[in-house]
């Protein structure tokens, strides 16, 4: 074997076929496309749903129900699971609520929900409290802060020009 044997039979820069250049060419008269045929011709174009005449998937499926997709995402976290995993004296906001793992993925507010006892003085900082969770978390000697959400947005009328 010789050094020159190595790369024999390997080609990095393979050339490209040249379509329809003659019957010697093995690429000629059809240039590899058949015959007739939407395939055949130049410029054929399916959509990229298209099933092959059958009726598409999306179309099969019953549509049922409404999506909201304005709506706000409200993750709910009940009292008993803030006894659970905070000591007393904490300050308890969305983002120590992510860090013990309670709420997770994307949400739009935190509300907090009277489910169980609270005997721990916390400093809760939530969006929304529900009215049992609010009087617990007072009870105990906490304090409920509510976050302020996005702004709602005001309508400004608009003054006509001045005619000249």
């Amino acid at each position: 074997m010789n050094l020159n044997d190595i790369h024999r039979g390997v080609h990095t820069a393979k050339p490209r076929k040249r379509l329809g250049r003659g019957i010697g060419s093995g690429q000629g008269k059809t240039a590899g496309r058949g015959h007739k045929g939407q395939w055949s011709h130049n410029g054929v174009s399916f959509s990229p749903v298209f099933q092959g005449g059958t009726q598409p998937l999306v179309r099969r499926i019953p549509k049922r129900g409404f999506t909201n997709s304005w709506a706000k995402i409200v993750v709910v976290v009940n009292l008993d699971d803030l006894e659970k995993n905070f000591k007393a004296g904490d300050h308890v906001t969305p983002e120590s609520l992510g860090t013990a793992h309670l709420v997770g993925g994307i949400f739009d507010q935190v509300k907090i929900l009277g489910d169980g006892e609270l005997k721990k003085k916390l400093k809760i900082s939530a969006h929304k409290f529900s009215k049992t969770a609010s009087e617990k978390i007072a009870a105990a000697g906490g304090e409920a802060i509510v976050l302020p959400g996005p702004k709602p947005v005001v309508k400004v009328k608009r003054s006509d020009k001045k005619k000249k």
